[in-house]
């Protein structure tokens, strides 16, 4: 059990009682705990099997490599519409997480041995994604807008063209390539 952990559940303004049940349900598969990113998050051999997350109307324990998991009890919900690789389940109380004790290790030893095989999500690649047609005319009227974009991370990369393409008007994917022009020529990321 990790001191900083301690400390964080013992500062969780909600789901306090939750992330304690869940912590130790965890802790009961032999996992590593740390704080990353400011959650408590659990590894194997120094690799992120699951992290626990609190939001507005839940708190959950992600799965890093969720998506190669087998779900039998269809609990496992993709955290957004462009997660890969993520996988959680949710709660809404602490109840339902006694309740599915026995489920949430099944997942969680499940996971480590996804892990220990060394099975990888096969990701799509930026390539794969489509270039909303704005951002094509920018790269056209400024070579330097397309050297700068292809000299970012993959990750940087898709954040990009997935914040762009979310607009549905022509005119405001405009407005959002504009703002964030300077950003890709100084090749910083969306949220850098």
């Amino acid at each position: 059990m990790s001191p900083k952990v301690d400390e964080y559940l013992r500062e969780a303004r909600s789901w306090q009682e939750e992330f304690e049940k869940l912590r130790m349900t965890i802790l009961e598969c032999g996992l590593t705990e740390e704080l990353k990113w400011n959650n408590p998050c659990y590894m194997y051999k120094n690799k992120n099997i699951v992290i626990i997350q609190g939001f507005k109307k839940y708190c959950a324990v992600m799965f890093f490599k969720g998506a190669l998991l087998n779900d039998p009890n269809g609990v496992l919900v993709r955290p957004g519409e462009n997660s890969q690789a993520q996988r959680q389940i949710r709660f809404t109380d602490a109840q339902e997480i006694m309740e599915m004790k026995t489920v949430l290790k099944d997942y969680v030893n499940q996971a480590v041995e996804v892990e220990k095989s060394g099975l990888e999500v096969n990701f799509k690649k930026t390539e794969e994604f489509m270039i909303p047609e704005e951002l094509q005319t920018k790269f056209n009227e400024m070579p330097s807008l397309k050297t700068a974009f292809d000299t970012l991370t993959p990750g940087r990369q898709r954040a990009y063209i997935l914040y762009f393409s979310k607009a549905k008007q022509s005119k405001t994917r405009e407005a959002r390539i504009e703002k964030y022009m300077q950003n890709i020529l100084d090749g910083k990321g969306l949220n850098d």
